[in-house]
C-alpha cells in the first residue's frame, strides 16, 4: 500500500512541474511590448499555472501523508484544471484564425487587413478608451525607433523580408502603401496631392507619438503580432494539456489501486 500512495506522490509531483512551462509562457507573453499593452491572454494563463502548481503540490503532500479525502479533492480540482487549459488553448486557437498578411505591389514585405481577424480580439481593441491607452503604450516602446534605424534607404525598406520587418512596424510605423506617400525617411513621409477617403492615410502624421497608431492598419499588424505570439504559447498549452490528462489518468488509476490494497488490508485484519 505504502508503495501505492508513493507512485500517487510522484505522479501529483510530475502534474505540478508541469505549471512550470505553462508559468513560463505566461511570463514570456507578458515580456513582449505588444502583450504588454494589451494584457489579455498572459494573466489566465499565469494563474492557470500557479493553480496548477498549487494543486500538484497539494496532491503530492496528500498521497505522501496519506490522505485519501485531500487526494479525492486534487483529482476532483485536477480534473478541472485540464478542462479549463484544453477550453483554453481551443479558445486561443479559434481567436488567432486570420490573415497572415498580403503583398503589395513594388513592395517585399507584408500589410494586414483588420477585418480579417476575429471579431473577439478586433471588439478588446475597441472597448470604450482601451485603443487610447494601448497606442500611448506602443509609441513609448522602441518599435518604431529600431524600424527608422533598420531600413536606412527606401531601397531597404521596400525590398524588407517579411521576417524582418515586424506586422507591429508594418502596420504602426508607416502609411498603408496604398495611400500613395513618398517616402523620405522610414518614419517620414510626404503627403500625396490627390486626396483620399481612406481615413488611414488621413491618420498618419510625421510625428513621433502619433505615426500610425491611430490607423486602423496599425490594430491589425498589432493582432497579427499577436496572433503569433499567441499560437506559440497555445502550443504550449495543447501539449501541457495533453500530458494533463496522461497524468490525471494514472493518478486516478493509482489512487483506486491504493484504495483497493487498503480495503484489502482492513478486511484481511478484520478477519485475523
Amino acid at each position: 500500500m505504502a508503495l501505492n500512495y508513493m507512485a500517487v506522490a510522484a505522479i501529483n509531483l510530475v502534474a505540478a512541474l508541469l505549471s512550470v512551462p505553462v508559468i513560463a509562457a505566461g511570463i514570456w507573453l507578458s515580456t513582449q511590448a505588444d502583450n504588454a499593452c494589451v494584457q489579455i491572454l498572459q494573466w489566465p494563463v499565469i494563474a492557470l499555472g500557479v493553480a496548477l502548481l498549487a494543486v500538484g503540490l497539494a496532491g503530492f503532500v496528500a498521497a505522501f501523508c496519506r490522505l485519501p479525502w485531500l487526494l479525492l479533492a486534487y483529482l476532483v480540482a485536477i480534473s478541472v484544471l485540464v478542462v479549463a487549459l484544453a477550453c483554453l488553448a481551443v479558445f486561443v486557437f479559434a481567436v488567432t484564425t486570420g490573415s497572415s498578411g498580403h503583398r503589395v505591389p513594388s513592395r517585399d514585405f507584408l500589410e494586414y487587413d483588420l477585418d480579417d481577424y476575429s471579431g473577439w480580439l478586433r471588439a478588446r481593441l475597441d472597448a470604450p478608451g482601451r485603443w487610447d491607452r494601448i497606442k500611448a503604450c506602443l509609441a513609448a516602446t522602441p518599435t518604431c525607433t529600431d524600424f527608422n534605424a533598420t531600413y536606412a534607404t527606401a531601397q531597404d525598406l521596400f525590398t524588407a523580408a517579411p521576417n524582418r520587418m515586424s506586422p507591429l512596424q508594418s502596420g504602426c510605423c508607416k502609411p498603408p502603401t496604398k495611400c500613395g506617400y513618398t517616402l523620405v525617411t522610414p518614419t517620414y513621409w510626404i503627403s500625396p496631392i490627390s486626396a483620399t477617403a481612406d481615413p488611414d492615410c488621413a491618420a498618419w502624421s510625421n510625428e513621433e507619438a502619433k505615426f500610425c497608431y491611430s490607423c486602423a492598419s496599425c490594430k491589425a499588424g498589432l493582432l497579427q503580432n499577436l496572433r503569433g505570439e499567441w499560437r506559440r504559447a497555445d502550443l504550449i498549452l495543447a501539449v501541457a494539456t495533453a500530458a494533463l490528462l496522461a497524468v490525471y489518468a494514472m493518478g486516478c488509476y493509482a489512487f483506486r489501486t491504493a484504495k483497493t490494497d487498503e480495503l484489502f488490508r482492513r478486511y484481511r485484519q478484520g478477519y485475523t
